[in-house]
């Protein structure tokens, strides 16, 4: 295992437009891709990610990617 001497935590949330319309839109992808190679170019590595499902108003749900990064100064 890498230690790091220093951690980013990345938070991606799927649009509650979709999910209002069609009820479940899945996870932004290009966003995450975008987000994952900026970070990767600033030196960040993926260390772990986790994925949420929240409540979204009444009868809907949303889902979100918890994503840490880790880098060496």
């Amino acid at each position: 295992m890498t230690n790091f001497t220093e951690y980013k935590v990345v938070h991606i949330v799927e649009g509650g437009c979709s999910t209002l319309i069609f009820g479940s839109s899945g996870l932004p992808l290009k966003q995450l891709e975008e987000t994952l190679n900026e970070e990767a170019a600033e030196g960040w590595q993926l260390v772990f990610q986790v994925i949420e499902r929240k409540r979204f108003w009444l009868f809907w749900s949303r889902e979100a990617i918890i994503v840490t990064l880790g880098r060496h100064r």
